[in-house]
């Protein structure tokens, strides 16, 4: 799967760019965590495209579910 989210300023691809390279959900929360407000709104931004993106290339409802319920984790 590939995932395109289009609309991004420069900081916020750097952001998701650093995102996707996490191990886990732990590991991107430890990140956003330790960023300046201004940024770390940015981040949780990208996040929620982030995930929206991937729902958005699900084929099936149940693809959808499975994704959320695996976030959860």
């Amino acid at each position: 799967m590939s995932i395109q989210i289009q609309g991004l300023n420069k900081r916020q691809r750097a952001i998701a760019d650093v995102l996707w390279l996490m191990n886990s959900k732990a590991d991107a929360l430890r990140f956003i965590a330790s960023l300046e407000p201004l940024t770390r709104r940015d981040a949780e931004t990208v996040i929620e495209m982030m995930q929206l993106a991937v729902i958005d290339e699900c084929d099936t409802v149940d693809d959808s579910v499975k994704l959320m319920l695996d976030n959860l984790k």
